[in-house]
């Protein structure tokens, strides 16, 4: 059987261990459906990617992102990191604009490539995003997720782009990283309104500071959320569009769950690119046999 090239990495992070880690099969060309689940099961990481050549006219390659239970068909950390060990692999190069173009479920999405070596940073343009509903379609299951908490300035929504997710602003940053969530009702929300969950974020000296719940995956909360921020950034250039943060920001997420990721937003007009840093922790092969 040929090598299969594998990389763990940690993107998102604002020191080593701090980020989202991802696993990457380099050479998953002629791997099953079935054999990607099992893999992505047993690698019991939030996301394992798997690049293939593409298919789509004007794409450098392709992605297929998996979590243990089901394959997904956009996230912003895998999509960061599938490029960041695509480019490192040698599979593919920037163009003369410094884009490469990944093929994924949600299309083919353009990253940018700034910068070379351990300080390289990546950003995705996130998929267009838009409000599909308010409070009101929280209902009650939404109040008591949000019950007792001190509100920001924006109000409570459900965007949809790529994945859908509930957003809520927190009035501040201590009030966010305060939280203890009810995680039960979180889920009930997320099955009530099939959602992946709830975000949250709080304005801070340097953006905004981020929490996000994706319960509707069976994750209680997530280190680092590409899709999720993007969503949020969506939101703050729609309903702040001549506020502080409508061209852009730094986002601080993980703390409250032992990690440091630093993802930074740029908002140009209606595009919201979303990026940052990825490091390169494991560098191997796999050995994996089918059944």
């Amino acid at each position: 059987m040929p090598s299969i090239r594998y990389k763990q990495l940690d993107v998102f992070a604002a020191r080593h261990g701090g980020g989202n880690p991802l696993g990457v099969v380099i050479d998953a060309e002629g791997w099953s459906d079935a054999r990607m689940q099992r893999f992505a099961h047993w690698t019991n990481l939030v996301e394992t990617t798997f690049l293939l050549p593409a298919r789509a006219e004007g794409a450098d390659y392709r992605a297929r992102i998996f979590t243990p239970t089901k394959e997904i068909p956009f996230a912003g950390h895998p999509t960061i990191g599938s490029a960041h060990a695509a480019l490192d692999a040698g599979l593919i190069r920037a163009d003369a604009a410094g884009i490469v173009w990944q093929e994924c479920g949600a299309g083919v999405l353009p990253i940018r490539v700034e910068g070379e070596g351990p300080g390289r940073e990546l950003f995705v343009q996130s998929p267009k995003a838009r409000v599909v509903g308010d409070a009101s379609h929280g209902g009650e299951t939404l109040s008591a997720v949000l019950y007792g908490v001190k509100r920001g300035v924006l109000p409570p929504a459900c965007v949809e782009g790529g994945r859908r997710w509930w957003i809520a602003e927190f009035a501040d940053e201590a009030e966010l990283r305060g939280w203890r969530p009810d995680h039960a009702a979180i889920r009930a929300l997320a099955m009530a309104t099939d959602t992946l969950g709830l975000c949250v974020f709080a304005r801070s000296a340097d953006g905004i500071a981020v929490r996000a719940f994706p319960a509707g995956v069976g994750i209680v909360e997530d280190p680092a959320s590409g899709a999720a921020n993007g969503l949020i950034a969506a939101y703050i250039a729609q309903c702040d569009a001549n506020g502080p943060l409508a061209r852009g920001y730094l986002v601080s997420q993980g703390r409250e769950v032992g990690h440091d990721a630093r993802i930074i937003i740029r908002i140009d007009g209606d595009a919201v690119w979303v990026g940052g840093r990825t490091n390169t922790i494991i560098d191997g092969h796999v050995d994996w046999q089918d059944l």
